[in-house]
């Protein structure tokens, strides 16, 4: 069975990680600061099913699903891009996969994603499917 991803381990793991390798200038807020209910969600959905089926089968789709909803739903009041970023990166290790990119192209990308308009999700979703699928390796 693929591994999935709780809240629970988006603190302790990729929160605790962004916060401490990815602060910069810009701190994270604590994480009982993020806004109710929306991280919740964001971890939720890449492991919906509906019919005894998942909504998003593959380990590259529930990736970029879980990565697009924590960029833009902002579950927290700040670094919702680095936390993102390390969830995915959590996400994939956890199913023995991994990012083989550059620093610099993770943030050009991560930028674009929150930048991109609420109107092209569909298309943005599946250009991170796109560059997660370009960029993966196996462990």
């Amino acid at each position: 069975m693929k591994a999935t991803l709780s809240v629970v381990e988006v603190e302790y793991i990729a929160f605790q990680l962004a916060r401490e390798l990815l602060s910069y200038s810009e701190p994270i807020p604590d994480f009982s600061t993020r806004f109710p209910n929306v991280l919740e969600s964001c971890v939720a959905v890449p492991f919906q099913r509906f019919n005894k089926k998942s909504l998003y089968r593959t380990d590259v789709q529930k990736a970029a699903i879980l990565y697009y909803l924590m960029i833009k739903n902002h579950p927290f009041q700040n670094g919702n891009k680095r936390i993102a970023l390390m969830t995915l990166l959590y996400y994939l290790y956890r199913n023995q996969k991994w990012l083989k990119v550059e620093a610099q192209s993770l943030y050009r990308f991560s930028l674009w994603v929150a930048e991109s308009p609420a109107d092209y999700k569909q298309e943005v979703i599946q250009a991170i499917e796109k560059f997660i699928s370009k960029n993966l390796v196996v462990l």
